[in-house]
């Protein structure tokens, strides 16, 4: 078993991506059935779909569109972390609507492309803690020099349980590993952040990097979190930044050559599993 948390699908012609005109690299469309075929080969058998940043207005539009895609048969869809804007009055009804609806997991809103004040607001803070109870994580998409808002954010919301996406995004091309690492190991100490080994290809450069260049970013994040808080996920399309898909699936494995079966489960299949009931 192999478990994708971190799908993204983009489809030009059912919802509007305003961000797409300024990332030429990503502006196509990359439907469901073009990863689902790969997917398969890889022996993913289970998928989330991670919002895109579609314009706010559409943003239960996108969650239904991924719905339908899910209800096909032997779709490998099994639930969605969903798009929200914390920052606005709005949030508490739509926290209502989403948490009555089964096929959503989560939320994520992408920090490193506002303000860094945003999350700062005494409005959104007060929203990230409704989440509180409700049994849905909340995905913190962030860059390495925020460290410090993701933990004054995640200990305001103990009870909350947060994913930190894509190992912090780290600036693997530059080889900027200090930095990164230091903040890495403070946002581990907060109980309840769990990390996602997600896409990190996509930082490197796409021309020499092997897994080899991948290993201590990945070593650092297991060695900080520990085995029961690390998940993995492919960031399909992003990671075809980076080689793709299968050269993604095949670096995770060569990196978790010298691990025992146990902890690779845990990164795999068993820790998503447990988080969003799979």
């Amino acid at each position: 078993m192999f478990i994708d948390t971190h799908l993204h699908i983009i489809d030009r012609s059912a919802l509007p991506y305003p961000w797409l005109s300024g990332a030429p690299d990503l502006d196509h469309d990359f439907l469901y059935e073009t990863y689902a075929t790969e997917a398969r080969r890889c022996g993913i058998t289970t998928v989330l779909h991670m919002e895109v940043d579609v314009d706010p207005a559409a943003m239960q539009a996108e969650t239904d569109h991924v719905a339908r895609i899910a209800k096909r048969e032997g779709s490998l869809i099994a639930g969605a972390i969903v798009s929200c804007r914390p920052e606005e009055q709005g949030f508490a009804a739509y926290l209502e609507r989403q948490k009555a609806d089964p096929f959503v997991k989560g939320f994520r809103r992408v920090l490193h492309v506002v303000p860094d004040d945003v999350s700062e607001g005494a409005l959104f803070r007060e929203n990230i803690r409704r989440i509180s109870g409700s049994g849905l994580t909340f995905d913190l998409c962030t860059l390495p020099h925020q460290a410090d808002r993701v933990t004054a954010l995640v200990d305001l919301a103990p009870d909350v349980q947060f994913v930190l996406d894509h190992c912090g995004v780290p600036d693997i091309r530059s080889d900027a590993f200090e930095p990164w690492k230091a903040g890495i190991s403070e946002i581990a100490r907060r109980p309840n952040v769990v990390c996602k080994i997600s896409g990190v290809v996509a930082y490197t450069d796409a021309k020499t990097w092997t897994a080899q260049t991948l290993q201590p970013y990945i070593e650092h994040v297991t060695a900080s979190f520990g085995w029961d808080r690390v998940v993995w996920g492919s960031d399909w399309p992003v990671c075809t930044l980076g080689g793709g898909l299968s050269t993604w699936v095949a670096a995770t494995h060569a990196m978790l050559s010298g691990v025992s079966e146990a902890e690779r489960s845990k990164l795999l299949f068993v820790n998503a599993q447990r988080l969003w009931s799979l």
